[in-house]
């Protein structure tokens, strides 16, 4: 069907339905005169009068009837329809996907998203856990989450959490046999419980700074996991150093489970970042996501 048959319907059924030509006028925002010039030229390319008018009423033919009776109730199906369809923009919805490391995932995500997710059901979030530097546009995520520093200077980056700090840290029972490391060079005579980085296929090299010295120690031992979580189960267990994000060893400080070594080689560092494309054209559930993960001075507990 041609456009300007679908128009001229849409003028009949408004005529039809409201039998009058100037209440119809006045719904469709157009003169009377024009609706009936409509309505005379659908007529003549039917070859039947659909509508029967007098000085005081418009009433429709036989004819007139039955086509309202048809395309009536599908009109009515495409205007609910499309009433459904800016309810969305009023109930955000949709799936999310962004990478994140294990750690950034279980203390900032998990809880922010907690009341985020029960206030909106109709948005699904996907967190996959990744401890490299994914490529998160071929990957086809929607964001990414890691510190500052490491995200590209091409991507916006919203704050989702304060400065952070590492801790280098081990079981009482490992330093029963070892004396502590002084300075980050002392690492290498030590079992070091090891980060591989899935982006480089490498080994992760531990990072300090003092007094703006910065120090880069390319450590070993028997053990090597990808995420940060098993490396600290495993300095639990004395098998070794561990060098991971502060707040994930803090409460085992306090029930000396663990004791912490180098700390003044451990300055804060920018906190998480979530990232995205700055080309990215945000919907609505993902504009309502960036707000609910942005850190709010005050509101969010140092990490």
């Amino acid at each position: 069907m041609q456009r300007g048959n679908l128009d001229d319907l849409l003028v009949f059924f408004a005529v039809g339905h409201e039998r009058s030509f100037t209440k119809a006028a006045a719904k469709l925002g157009v003169s009377q005169s024009a609706l009936s010039h409509t309505i005379r030229a659908l007529e003549a390319r039917l070859g039947v009068r659909l509508l029967t008018r007098t000085t005081r009423s418009v009433s429709p033919t036989e004819a007139g009837e039955r086509l309202l009776l048809t395309i009536g109730p599908r009109f009515e199906e495409i205007a609910s329809e499309l009433r459904a369809i800016r309810e969305l923009r009023d109930k955000p919805a949709g799936t999310i996907r962004i990478t994140a490391t294990e750690y950034a995932a279980d203390t900032i995500l998990l809880p922010k998203l907690t009341k985020f997710l029960r206030t909106y059901p109709d948005i699904k979030v996907e967190i996959v856990i990744d401890y490299g530097l994914t490529d998160i546009v071929a990957q086809r995520y929607d964001a990414g989450v890691r510190s500052g520093e490491q995200v590209a200077k091409d991507m916006i980056a919203v704050r989702i959490a304060p400065d952070m700090r590492m801790a280098v840290v081990g079981a009482p029972s490992y330093f029963k046999a070892r004396a502590e490391p002084k300075k980050p060079q002392d690492l290498v005579d030590h079992n070091c419980i090891m980060l591989r980085l899935p982006t480089y296929g490498g080994l992760y090299a531990w990072e300090f700074e003092k007094n703006g010295r910065e120090l880069r120690v390319r450590v070993d031992g028997q053990l090597t996991y990808n995420t940060t979580a098993q490396m600290l189960n495993a300095a639990l267990a004395g098998l070794g150093l561990a060098y991971v994000p502060e707040g994930l060893a803090r409460c085992h400080f306090a029930k000396k489970r663990l004791r912490r070594v180098l700390e003044e080689w451990c300055p804060p560092y920018s906190g998480y970042h979530l990232y995205y494309p700055s080309r990215r054209q945000p919907s609505a559930a993902f504009a309502l996501l960036v707000d609910a993960l942005r850190h709010r001075q005050g509101a969010d507990k140092r990490q």
